[in-house]
């Protein structure tokens, strides 16, 4: 039997390890080659890259346009490319803007398409699912209610699991975490996560040291550590810290070497930096400031109270706005999941420090609240168990079954 050609294009590092767990999964059950758009993750299980992830990693409604032209281009070569190779299906990972034009020219040449991971059409946009219809023959979904709502529009969808909820552990070891950071034991601990993309870290950065500063002053024996996801928004997030320095503010703590916070290396007032460990950073802290996004479903994951908080360009922000493009009452992730509003989230002018700060002083002292908090974020952690890439590939090979 000739292997399962599948042509997958994935947009940044969560769809690069979307994809590569999804590959690894396929190739348990069957023999594959597999093309396409990819990063390290994708490489290593196998995936021969006809580009890089990272190019796909553009944000908001305004932002991509000047993008377009390079996307167009690398659009028109992977049709190109891929169809001459006569893939057996394609699959889109995240990255929905650039996937779901590609899947309709897949389709329209009669080759079967997934979109793995759907875009938030239940939050915003919502006409999207007759596109998505059009489109993709199944949609891989990780939230448990996102199959319910394209079901109004006759999607095949499949709720899989959300990775994340795998590997994370059920049960947190905070002193652990700490202790492998290098962290006092018996202070209170802040993280701050700004951001995976560098206008996230440029847009939010100084709010979040600001508003670290302030909590400090109330609780002076905070320890405030922020993991960096890359070397570009850590160059942004320590360019704020200086900034924010100069004028009085927090201060930088430097680096963490080999990700281990030496004694006295950030000072009793200082913010330090973390290459990575975003998730061990989220175990070991008390709270959280984090950017709407992954992150705040790994800060639950990780029993972490936390504050949500997002800022776009003014362009996008008076878009969504006059054209009411946003459905929903709560837009992060855990108050989606929850079906209520569990922890506070702040959005454009409201992401400010005169509001963080105290939220963040509540999650970090009302103890009834925490209790609250860990109960809840541990349910929502057993429900997105289910299966993940495992689940994923199942759906994928049922699909393709003759």
């Amino acid at each position: 039997m000739s292997a399962l050609r599948v042509a997958i294009v994935a947009g940044e590092a969560s769809g690069d390890a979307l994809g590569a767990a999804l590959i690894g999964a396929l190739r348990a059950h069957t023999e594959v080659e597999v093309r396409g758009v990819a990063g390290p993750a994708m490489r290593a299980a196998g995936c021969e890259a006809l580009a890089d992830a990272h190019e796909l990693a553009v944000m908001g409604l305004i932002e991509p346009l000047k993008h377009l032209p390079r996307l167009w281009r690398l659009r028109s070569l992977l049709l190109r490319q891929l169809m001459h190779w006569q893939p057996s299906v394609f699959i889109g990972v995240d990255a929905p803007a650039f996937n779901l034009n590609l899947a309709a020219q897949f389709k329209r040449r009669g080759v079967a398409t997934v979109q793995y991971v759907s875009p938030q059409i239940w939050a915003w946009r919502q006409g999207r699912a007759r596109t998505i219809a059009r489109r993709c023959d199944l949609v891989l979904c990780l939230l448990p209610f996102e199959p319910a709502f394209y079901a109004h529009y006759a999607v095949r969808a499949q709720f899989v699991g959300h990775p994340l909820a795998d590997q994370v552990p059920l049960a947190i070891d905070r002193a652990a975490a700490r202790r492998e950071l290098g962290l006092a034991l018996d202070r209170p601990l802040l993280a701050l996560l700004p951001g995976s993309r560098v206008g996230e870290v440029q847009r939010l950065a100084g709010p979040f040291i600001e508003s670290a500063r302030q909590l400090r002053l109330r609780h002076p024996g905070l320890q405030v550590i922020a993991p960096m996801a890359n070397t570009a928004v850590q160059t942004e997030f320590r360019h704020a810290l200086a900034t924010a320095r100069d004028a009085g503010g927090a201060g930088d703590g430097g680096g963490a070497g080999e990700g281990r916070v030496r004694e006295g290396r950030a000072g009793q007032d200082g913010v330090v930096v973390l290459d990575g460990q975003a998730r061990r950073a989220l175990m070991a802290a008390d709270v959280a400031l984090v950017a709407s996004g992954t992150a705040t479903l790994e800060a639950l994951l990780c029993r972490c109270p936390l504050v949500v908080a997002y800022r776009v360009s003014p362009a996008t922000a008076l878009l969504v706005r006059t054209l009411r493009l946003v459905r929903l009452p709560q837009f992060a992730l855990p108050n989606l999941l929850a079906g209520k509003a569990l922890v506070p989230e702040f959005f454009q002018e409201a992401a400010i420090p005169a509001n963080l700060c105290p939220a963040l002083e509540d999650a970090l002292t009302d103890r009834a609240r925490r209790e609250l908090l860990q109960q809840e974020f541990a349910r929502i952690h057993a429900a997105l168990r289910a299966g993940g890439a495992a689940r994923a590939a199942q759906e994928v090979l049922t699909l393709l079954r003759p």
